[in-house]
Order: structure tokens, then C-alpha cells, then sequence
């Protein structure tokens, strides 16, 4: 399947807009795998275990896995991820943004050593910087647009010539000319719901990756009421820290799972109240 068709089928499989976000860092691991090796992927496969019934994807940052020289495991996981829960897709959390030759290598890295679904990219290099990605056309290409970081607004809210903020220009451009193969989808924060709404308007039915619920504050009821489509999905509401790190404790899987579970019912009951 396409990335697109397997984000349906988990919305639809798992009732979920959940996506769970892989950002392991090794001070909050739990205690029993301080300082044990191969401690990342184990701690990661066992979230993926624990919530994969709850989420329509896993999103691993990639560069929580190499600062620790840890992209083995992330391979690994990426493979156990495939193997165990080949319903689920990996998007690789990465941003990447790079013209020509090394664009293509950063797509290779993604589709063939990953074998991720989707990657997230940077669109501030322009079309040719985005272009090697759009060539694998089973695969998600998910582009930064209105970030869920406060000082996304030093760029993004810049005006056009026809007084169009610069994230709204961006919507645009990919909607409209570079998602030709149908592929594309654009990371809009939670933490800003109004621009979630234009944004949607701009857009029609592309999927929409929103990190910024959870540990960064972002208002569940108000990201799904600006950003459902017009099936009742639409979105991988991410949540990171707040599920990985429910517990360091001995109950940490079951804390993360009942984290997951709560996240994926608060965002189902906002869903249905705007039905």
C-alpha cells in the first residue's frame, strides 16, 4: 500500500488519529534499562508494543536515535515495526532539507535503509529540494508549514506581496503543484488552532501531521475542530513525551499505554462532537 492508503486504513482500523511520536532520550528511560545496551530500541519496541493498537502511526526522530550513534537500533526498530505491525506507518521524523544529489541521498536514507512510509521535510530550499522525495511515489512526503514552536512565526508569518502570510503561501504551493502523485501532507502545530483551520481551508482533504498536544500545550478540542476533513479524520495528532514518559517506574508500559488510550479517546470524543 501507499503511504496515503495505510494512513486510511489505520484511521479507519484503529478509530484513531493518534500517532505516537519515538523520542527516547536516555536520562528519562525507565530504571530498569539505565545503562543497558541496545536500552533505546528496547524501550521503543515496547511502546510500539503497548500502543499500536491506539494510534494510526509511529513517528521516530530520527535525531534522538543518532546523537546516541543509536541509528542501528532505529533501523531495527523500523524493521520490527514493519514485520510486527505492517498496518502501522513509520513517518521518519527528520526535516530534511537539501538540493540536488544530497537531497536524493536523504531520500535514500528515508525509503531504503528506514523503509519508512513518509519522512517530514523542509520546504525552504524550494521545489528541487523537495523533488528526489516526491519520486518515490508510494511514499509520504510531509512538509513543514506552520510549526508548532514559537519561533515558527519569525519566518512563517511573513507577507507575501499580496499580503498572504508565508505558511499560507506554502499550503498553497504544495497543494496545488507539487502533490501531483497525491503523496504530500503538511505539519501544522497544535498550539496554533486558528492557523490550523486556514490552513485546512487552503488545503482540502490532505492529511495534516500536528505535533504539540500533550507536553506542549496544545488544546485537543480546538486541533480537531480546525483541522477534521471532511470524512472525519484528516490528522496524525502527535504526542511524544507525554506518552513515553508517563512512568519510569515499573508500570511505565502500562502508564504509556493508558497515556496512549487516553489521548486517542480525548481526540475520538472532540471528533464527535463536531459530527
Amino acid at each position: 500500500m501507499t503511504f496515503i492508503e495505510k494512513l486510511n486504513r489505520a484511521w479507519t482500523d484503529n478509530q484513531s488519529m493518534l500517532m505516537v511520536g519515538l523520542d527516547p532520550d536516555p536520562a528519562r528511560l525507565p530504571l530498569e534499562l539505565a545503562g543497558k545496551p541496545g536500552a533505546i530500541y528496547e524501550f521503543c519496541k515496547a511502546i510500539v508494543d503497548v500502543t499500536a493498537d491506539y494510534t494510526c502511526g509511529i513517528k521516530p526522530q530520527i535525531a534522538y536515535f543518532a546523537a546516541q550513534g543509536a541509528e542501528d537500533q532505529l533501523q531495527d526498530l523500523c524493521d520490527y515495526i514493519r514485520n510486527r505491525y505492517p498496518h502501522l506507518p513509520i513517518v521518519l521524523d527528520a526535516k530534511r532539507g537539501d538540493v540536488g544529489s544530497t537531497a536524493e541521498q536523504y531520500a535514500r536514507e528515508a525509503f531504503e535503509r528506514y523503509r519508512a512510509d513518509a519522512v517530514t521535510v523542509s520546504p525552504y530550499m524550494g521545489f528541487d529540494s523537495v523533488e528526489p522525495y516526491l519520486e518515490h511515489q508510494d511514499k509520504g512526503v510531509i512538509v513543514l508549514c506552520r510549526t508548532s514552536n514559537p519561533g515558527g512565526s519569525d519566518l512563517q508569518f511573513m507577507e507575501m506581496a499580496d499580503g498572504t502570510p508565508l505558511y499560507l503561501h506554502v499550503a498553497s504551493l504544495v497543494a496545488e503543484k507539487w502533490n501531483t502523485n497525491g503523496q504530500c501532507a503538511l505539519v501544522v502545530g497544535a498550539t496554533f488552532p486558528e492557523e490550523i483551520g486556514k490552513v485546512r481551508a487552503r488545503i482540502g482533504d490532505m492529511p495534516l501531521l500536528v505535533p504539540g498536544i500533550g507536553a506542549q500545550g496544545g488544546d485537543v478540542v480546538a486541533t480537531v475542530a480546525a483541522g477534521m476533513d471532511s470524512q472525519g479524520n484528516g490528522m496524525m495528532i502527535n504526542s511524544s513525551r507525554a506518552v513515553l514518559y508517563a512512568s519510569r517506574s515499573d508500570d511505565w508500559r502500562d502508564a504509556a499505554q493508558a497515556a496512549a488510550i487516553a489521548t486517542r479517546n480525548a481526540i475520538n470524543d472532540a471528533r464527535n462532537k463536531q459530527r
